[in-house]
């Protein structure tokens, strides 16, 4: 199982309760497929963290595991070995901007 902790808009908007939800991942665990087990799993995060027709990641959300920035890695790149096992999470984490 796959631990992922969304920030607390998206846990509203999903009715989670608590910090994390656990994912299936079958395959290999990439962003891309750990985002297409949670939007499965959570049909109401469709179009919140990647675009509807590009599947690109929201500008304003960010993705972190094992201490790294994991934003900017192609989705289908594999996650750390520690996020497949369910030793450390995937974190989403929204950015904050302004001035």
């Amino acid at each position: 199982m796959i631990q992922v902790i969304l920030p607390g808009h998206l846990r509203a908007l999903a009715h989670v309760i608590g910090g994390e939800v656990e994912l299936h991942v079958e395959g290999q665990a990439t962003q891309r497929s750990v985002l297409d087990a949670l939007e499965a799993q959570y049909p109401m995060l469709r179009g919140t963290i990647r675009d509807h027709i590009t599947q690109q990641r929201r500008p304003f959300l960010r993705f972190f595991a094992c201490e790294e920035d994991l934003s900017h890695e192609p989705p289908d790149a594999p996650l750390p070995e520690a996020v497949a096992s369910g030793a450390e999470p995937l974190v989403i984490l929204g950015a904050i901007a302004g001035g």
